[in-house]
């Protein structure tokens, strides 16, 4: 695949190209003293001739490091996570008005013991996305802040 084979679903992804900071706000029950220390950096790159965008994360214990490949997948993406616990998940992903949405509400290769969503804003000038990571007890119908992070080249 070269580049002017590439669909649109596939170049809306280049925004995430290239290295990013990575910065949680963790909340208080994490006993995190020094939220920066926390702090990691994440880069995507496109893979197999730009059919894929991979993305490798890289922070101090004890955030896992990890590794995630987006593909399209009908009107959206899906993107498959795996982290240096050994834990394997599977999202839906959007990408649309400057809104990058992560959904898991369905069982995939690990247990469901509680739903996810991510959601994150990128800024006018594509350098900063400010996001939350959310969990649901109850299969998406209700959801609670789990942390804030934010992206920035």
């Amino acid at each position: 695949m070269t580049t002017t084979d590439r669909s649109p679903a596939l170049a809306a992804l280049d925004v995430f190209v290239g290295e990013w900071e990575v910065r949680p706000t963790p909340p208080p029950e994490w006993g995190v003293t020094d939220p920066d220390a926390m702090a990691g950096t994440v880069t995507y790159e496109w893979a197999l001739g730009g059919a894929y965008l991979v993305a490798h994360s890289h922070a101090p214990d004890p955030v896992p490091d990890s590794m995630t490949v987006i593909a399209p997948d009908g009107d959206g993406y899906r993107q498959h996570y795996f982290d240096s616990r050994g834990v394997t998940r599977l999202y839906r992903m959007s990408l649309a008005g400057g809104t990058w949405t992560l959904l898991r509400t369905e069982p995939d290769f690990s247990p469901l013991d509680f739903a996810q969503r991510f959601v994150g804003e990128f800024s006018a000038d594509g350098a900063t996305v400010d996001g939350r990571w959310e969990t649901s007890p109850d299969g998406g119908r209700t959801w609670e802040l789990d942390f804030a992070i934010t992206y920035r080249r």
